[in-house]
């Protein structure tokens, strides 16, 4: 079962790092943050669109490792349509399961995601990982000031 989900893991991480979903400026954001991994490099400017509380649209332009992209595409498909606070709650499951706080979430609920679960066997990969989730958490705080992994 772990080679299936290590293969898995892998092509997912190559489909969107080739094509990442969502790569795109967008113009009518209403929130946008910048993104900074100073251990490996990775930058992510995330554009959201929110009205009335819900995610109607969600983008990144950026440049960084494999995992910091493919998390970012999964990340746009997972929370554009749903609310604030059930991408605030995204964002915590995530953080539970890339840090090791939480190795009980099973498949069903992580659904996409659970390709990344993997990387908290990898500490200097998880911050690759959680960059957009990071971004995406300040933005929907509308903090002003860029996230770093630091």
């Amino acid at each position: 079962m772990f080679d299936e989900i290590r293969d898995l893991y892998q092509e997912v991480v190559f489909d969107h790092n080739r094509n990442p979903r969502n790569f795109r400026v967008m113009e009518d954001a209403t929130r946008k943050i910048d993104g900074f991994n100073p251990l490996c490099g990775d930058r992510i400017t995330l554009y959201i669109k929110v009205n009335d509380g819900i995610i109607e649209d969600v983008s990144f332009q950026g440049s960084g490792c494999a995992i910091s992209t493919a998390s970012a595409s999964l990340m746009t498909e997972i929370v554009r349509g749903q609310s604030e606070e059930q991408a605030h709650e995204w964002f915590e499951l995530f953080h539970r399961i890339t840090t090791g706080q939480d190795e009980r979430a099973s498949f069903e609920e992580l659904g996409k995601l659970a390709v990344l679960a993997g990387v908290r066997a990898y500490p200097a990969r998880v911050k690759c990982a959680t960059l957009p989730w990071h971004s995406l958490e300040a933005a929907l705080k509308n903090e002003a000031e860029s996230v770093s992994t630091e």
